[in-house]
């Protein structure tokens, strides 16, 4: 009985390190690999359009690649 409850103080202690750090940083939790878009993979759902997020990934990275190749960014 005494592993259990220290098994779950432990687990209420980790809840609550990562509330306080995400109230303080306002940041999630994310992988530290990359993704899905480290593998080549552009979308993670079949769906035929892309949604708002990815259009506008997608323009902004057109902007910088045609930036870049008139040489306006080293």
């Amino acid at each position: 009985m005494i592993y259990f409850i220290a098994t779950f103080i432990v687990f209420l202690l980790v809840i609550a390190a990562m509330a306080i750090g995400y109230i303080f940083k306002k940041k999630t939790i994310s992988g530290s690999c990359g993704g899905l878009a480290s593998v080549g993979v552009e979308k993670e759902c079949d769906c035929p359009e892309p949604c708002d997020n990815r259009k506008k990934k997608n323009q902004e990275l057109a902007r910088l690649n045609k930036l870049k190749n008139d040489n306006r960014i080293i």
